[in-house]
C-alpha cells in the first residue's frame, strides 16, 4: 500500500505533484491546517504531514496520529511543531534549511543598503512631495567592516556577497574553521572584538539558550559608536528595548529588523524610531524560495517514506539515500545486537557502548547507534524506533557512548555492543557477510558464527557431553524444527553457549523441559525482526 501524506498548508502544486510522481497517496487541503478539530479527526490515517507555519503540531495532534512517521516543514523554523513530543512518539521532524538561504541572505544585504542610505524614510518623504535631499545623508558600504554573527549556510552567503561589495568582513562563529574562513575571505574573531570593530553587524544564528539576547544591554555597551544592526535571523537575538535606547541616544546609528521577539509584531520598542527599517519577516518571502522549500520538503518526505533516507531531520541523524543502501544490512545488524542484549537483560541498564571496528567505523555511526539503542529498548517498549529510542534512553539515565577503531582480527568490519547494569556486563558482536546477511560472531567473548532468524533459543551451560542431544531431542519431542544450530565455548570443560534458529516460536513446555534437564544455566527464547 502506498504511503499517505497530508499537505495541510499552502504548498505549490508542483510540490504536490512530486508526491504523486513518487507514488505517494497525497491529500492536498490547506484549510485543514487552520482547523484544529478537522486536523485531529483525519491525521490518524496518514504516514506523513507536510506543513508550513499555519499548522500547529501539538502533542495532542501527535497522540491522534498513530501511523505518522514524518513531519516535513517547508521552511526553516519549526516553532509550530512539538519536537520533543514527536521524538518520544518516534516521528521524524524535517525542515528545509537550504531552500531559502539565498533569499534570506539577499534580504539581509538589502536591509543593510536600506539602513545605510535611509531608503524607506527617503521614499516616504518623497512620496509626500517633500524634496529633503540634505536630510538623508547616507554612508557607503565600501571599505566598511561587517561583523557576521553566525557564518553557517546563510551567514556564509552574506559573507560572500559582502566581500564582493569590497567590505572588510569579520565573523564570530564557534564552529567556523580557519580553512572555511579563508575560503569565504573573512577573518574569524571573538565576539567582543566583533562588537568593538564592526560598522555593521548582521545575525545569522538560530535562537537557542546560548544565543538568546546575544546582543544584550551589556553587549550593546561594547559596540563601536555609529554601528548599524541588521537582524534577519530570529527574534530574541537582540534586546530590542536596550537597542532602542542606544538608537535614541545616538550610540547606534541605525537598525534594520525583519524578525522580532514576539510575532506577529504589532508593537516593538524599535517601531517609529528614525533610521530603523522594519519588515514583517520577509526573509524567505520570494517566489523562488517558496517554490524551493516546497519542492525540497516533498522530495525529502518521499525519500524517507519510500527508501528510508533521512535528510535535514531535527531529531534524528540524517542518512542519505546512498548511505541507506550501503548501511541497510548494518542498521539491521545493530538492531539485532541491541535486541539480543535487551531480551536477555532483566535489570535496569546503566550504560551502553557501541564499538565500530574496521570499515563500519567510517559509516554514519550516529544512525547505527540509534538502531542499536532502539533494539535494546524494544524489549520493554515494542513501539520504540530509531527516533524515540535515544530520547527514552536519555530519560532513563542511560549513558550511551561510541568507540571506533581500525580493523583488527579476521573480519573487515564488525560491531560490538556492550551493556552494563548494576549487576553485570553483557556483550555481543556481529558482522555483515558478503551476501548482505547479518551474523552474530561473538557472545560473552565466545566466538561463534550464527545466522539470525526470527525465532531463536539461547542457552548457556558448562561444556559437557550430552548438550546437543538434549537440545535436539527436546525440540523434536515438542514438534519444533531446528533450521540452524550453533555452538561455542571459551575452552574445553568451561563456559559454553548454543544458539538455535528454529522455524516457529518455541512453546513453553519445550523450554521447561530443557530447564528440567539440569544441564543448562540459562534457557531464553529470542525473537528478531528479520526480512
Amino acid at each position: 500500500m502506498a504511503p499517505k501524506v497530508l499537505v495541510s498548508d499552502k504548498l505549490s502544486e508542483t510540490a504536490v505533484q512530486v508526491f504523486r510522481d513518487r507514488g505517494i497517496d497525497v491529500t492536498f487541503d490547506p484549510a485543514i491546517g487552520k482547523d484544529k478539530e478537522k486536523l485531529l479527526s483525519v491525521i490518524g490515517g496518514y504516514d506523513g504531514l507536510a506543513i508550513r507555519s499555519a499548522t500547529k503540531v501539538s502533542d495532542k495532534v501527535l497522540a491522534a496520529a498513530p501511523n505518522l512517521k514524518v513531519i516535513g516543514r517547508a521552511g526553516i523554523g519549526v516553532d509550530n511543531v512539538d519536537i520533543p513530543a514527536a521524538s518520544k512518539r518516534g516521528v521524524i521532524v524535517m525542515n528545509t534549511p537550504f531552500g531559502n538561504s539565498i533569499t534570506t541572505a539577499e534580504h539581509a544585504i538589502a536591509m543593510m543598503f536600506a539602513v545605510a542610505r535611509q531608503i524607506p524614510e527617503a521614499s516616504a518623504s518623497t512620496h509626500e512631495g517633500r524634496w529633503e535631499k540634505s536630510r538623508f545623508m547616507g554612508v557607503e558600504l565600501f571599505g566598511k567592516t561587517l561583523g557576521v554573527i553566525g557564518a553557517g549556510n546563510i551567514g556564509g552567503i552574506v559573507c560572500e556577497r559582502a566581500v564582493a561589495l569590497k567590505m572588510k568582513v569579520i565573523a564570530y562563529d564557534p564552529f567556523l574553521t580557519e580553512d572555511r574562513a579563508d575560503l569565504l575571505g573573512v577573518r574569524k574573531v571573538e565576539l567582543d572584538e566583533l562588537l568593538a570593530a564592526s560598522d555593521f553587524i548582521t545575525f545569522h544564528v538560530p535562537l537557542t539558550d546560548k544565543t538568546r539576547n546575544i546582543l544584550s544591554a551589556e553587549a550593546i555597551a561594547k559596540l563601536k559608536p555609529g554601528v548599524r544592526i541588521i537582524n534577519c535571523a530570529r527574534g530574541g537575538l537582540v534586546d530590542e528595548a536596550a537597542l532602542a535606547e542606544a538608537l535614541k541616544d545616538g550610540r547606534v546609528a541605525g537598525a534594520a529588523f525583519d524578525v522580532f521577539a514576539e510575532e506577529p509584531a504589532t508593537a516593538s520598542p524599535l517601531f517609529n524610531l528614525p533610521n530603523v527599517v522594519v519588515t514583517p519577516h520577509l526573509g524567505a518571502s520570494t517566489t523562488e524560495a517558496q517554490e524551493n522549500v516546497a519542492l525540497h520538503v516533498a522530495e525529502q518526505m518521499s525519500d524517507y517514506l519510500l527508501t528510508g533516507a533521512v535528510t535535514n531531520a531535527l531529531n534524528m541523524p540524517s542518512v542519505t539515500a546512498e548511505e541507506a543502501k550501503v548501511m541497510g544490512p548494518w542498521v539491521k545488524l545493530a538492531g539485532h545486537l541491541g535486541a539480543f542484549v535487551g531480551q536477555l537483560t532483566d535489570e535496569p541498564i546503566k550504560a551502553v557502548n557501541v564499538l565500530y571496528n574496521g570499515a563500519v567505523a567510517s559509516m554514519n555511526t550516529a544512525a547505527l547507534n540509534a538502531a542499536a539503542i532502539a533494539g535494546v529498548m524494544r524489549a520493554t517498549n515494542p513501539d520504540v524506533n530509531m527516533v524515540s529510542a535515544p530520547v527514552i534512553a536519555k530519560d532513563r539515565g542511560v549513558d550511551i557512548s561510541t568507540t571506533t577503531q581500525a580493523k583488527t582480527g579476521v573480519f573487515d568490519a564488525y560491531i560490538k555492543l556492550t551493556v552494563k547494569t548494576g549487576q553485570r556486563e553483557r556483550s555481543i558482536a556481529g558482522t555483515v557477510f558478503s551476501d548482505g546477511k547479518p551474523r552474530f560472531i561473538q557472545i560473552k567473548g565466545i566466538n561463534i558464527d550464527a545466522e539470525i532468524g526470527a525465532h531463536m533459543v539461547y542457552t548457556t551451560n558448562e561444556d559437557v557431553p550430552g548438550i546437543i542431544g538434549a537440545l535436539g531431542r527436546t525440540m523434536g519431542e515438542n514438534g519444533v524444527n531446528i533450521a540452524n544450530f550453533t555452538l561455542g565455548r571459551n575452552e574445553r570443560g568451561k563456559d559454553a553457549i548454543a544458539l538455535l534458529y528454529v522455524d516457529e516460536p518455541v512453546p513453553a513446555p519445550a523450554l521447561d523441559a530443557l530447564k528440567a534437564t539440569g544441564l543448562f544455566e540459562q534457557v531464553r527464547p529470542l525473537s528478531f525482526e528479520v526480512g
